[in-house]
């Protein structure tokens, strides 16, 4: 992991809070209280879990050193939530039908309609019953058990949902109380595996290029040099722009470029944008939410604009992979954010999973680009001790990454989400692993990810 940044104390951030009309400082001071009302919004009016049990595990260890400075909020009947720091600094999130909770910041997005799923046209891709499918084999009960065990004492794993698909078929998983086949979770960083399946069938339909420029109006006065940056540097975290950084996160993270454009700003594909080129396009792997928003724009644009992208995601790839009420959450312009925000119940994250362990076809029909997954999964250059893809985290000439997870097989490749959010994908066994949930443990729960697959794979004869 990077180094550690010497960051403001909480009490320094509290003696300033007066002047959040300070550009830099104010957004600082905004991202906490954006985080916490956006968050509850989502978990109240999407996922439907309780939002006070979601404040506990997932958001007041981020926040402990001002927690007592905090206050939220949620109002069920006008569909919003609020927070406030110290009194000064408030955020009210507005859930809205069709593009899920968007925090007030003064802009409103054009309104879009609620789409209803529609049934695949041919055989479900994924086998599963109306009821949790209870593991008939003891090691993967066993399997389930420990990956629900919580440490005896140390920070707490809160695992929300496990599920096992092999050839297709869900062979095991289990749901937290409260928690059930059809509750949706925040996929936080899987979200970029879903933009680059967007992004994907754009250049199967010949309206979008990987290695040409990026189509991105801010970038194309002559002798501009981020003109150069590709869709591909955008979406292998190599474009040399400067947007922060998105490998960890905590209250401190509220000084950086990445926290705040995420929840901070309400555009936040044109500040991204409008960031400055730290090295040049395709030479240096930093991992940031501001390159997926670019490229979330771009599939907006494509698509023909907020309404349109919305279509076009469920048409294109959450119907046909037989997704049920998927949440494409957006900015405040109605982009979505691309980075982060997309919701989904633990099967439809497997779904997305076989998508690129059937090799990007579904049905007989190639939703995907021949190639599409081998390059997804293929190591970007800079990436090797974290082993990145192209939106996906990979074992595949991840030496140095593959020591911290040894039980992965060679050609697996992941979609992974903050604090615990794995899609693990193994074609050569015919597998797909989720594992949801809010874990504080090291490496997000990592290790005990590792150990569930090695032990699936074991149990199912590999």
């Amino acid at each position: 992991m990077p180094p550690p940044i010497r960051r403001p104390s909480p009490l320094f951030l509290l003696m300033l809070a007066p002047l959040a009309g300070c550009a830099g400082l104010g957004r600082a001071v905004h991202v906490p209280v954006n985080l916490i009302s956006h968050e509850l919004c989502s978990t109240a009016f999407i996922s439907e879990v309780d939002p006070e049990r979601f404040y506990d595990e997932e958001l007041a260890p981020q926040v402990a050193p001002i927690a007592a400075l905090l206050r939220h909020h949620v109002d069920y009947d006008a569909r919003t939530a609020s927070a406030s720091l110290a009194g000064r600094a408030e955020s009210r999130a507005i859930y809205h039908d069709g593009l899920g909770c968007i925090v007030d910041q003064g802009v409103t997005p054009p309104p879009v309609p609620a789409l209803a799923p529609e049934p695949p046209a041919g055989p479900p891709l994924l086998e599963a019953g109306a009821a949790v499918a209870e593991p008939a084999d003891p090691a993967l009960k066993a399997a389930l058990d420990q990956a629900f065990a919580e440490p005896p004492k140390g920070p707490r794993r809160n695992t929300h949902a496990v599920v096992v698909v092999k050839d297709g078929r869900v062979i095991a998983e289990r749901y937290a109380p409260g928690y059930g086949v059809m509750t949706r979770l925040h996929g936080w960083s899987m979200t970029k595996s879903a933009t680059n399946a967007l992004l994907g069938i754009l250049v199967r339909e010949g309206r979008l290029e990987m290695d040409a420029p990026a189509p991105v109006a801010a970038w194309s006065a002559p002798g501009d040099p981020r003109g150069k940056i590709t869709p591909d540097d955008l979406l292998r975290m190599r474009s040399g722009l400067a947007l922060g950084q998105s490998l960890t996160a905590s209250w401190t993270s509220a000084f950086d470029e990445a926290a705040q454009s995420l929840f901070a700003t309400p555009d936040q594909a044109a500040r991204a944008e409008a960031a400055r080129l730290q090295a040049a396009p395709g030479t240096r792997w930093r991992y940031a939410d501001g390159s997926t928003a670019i490229l979330a724009r771009i599939v907006t644009d494509k698509a023909g604009g907020p309404a349109a992208v919305q279509a076009f995601a469920r048409r294109e790839l959450f119907d046909k992979l037989g997704m049920g009420p998927v949440v494409l959450e957006t900015d405040a312009t109605g982009a979505p954010f691309g980075s982060t925000h997309v919701w989904a119940s633990a099967r439809d994250w497997a779904r997305l999973g076989l998508l690129f362990a059937n090799d990007g076809v579904v049905n007989g029909e190639r939703i995907l680009p021949e190639g599409w997954v081998d390059y997804s999964a293929r190591l970007t250059p800079g990436s090797e001790a974290y082993g990145y893809g192209a939106g996906f985290w990979t074992e595949r000439g991840a030496p140095r990454a593959h020591t911290f997870r040894p039980h992965l097989p060679a050609d697996a490749f992941m979609a992974r989400g903050s604090r615990g959010q794995y899609v693990v994908i193994v074609p050569s066994r015919r597998l797909v692993v989720v594992r949801m949930g809010e874990a504080y443990t090291p490496r997000e729960d990592m290790g005990a990810v590792d150990r569930l697959v090695g032990e699936v794979i074991a149990a199912t004869g590999g």
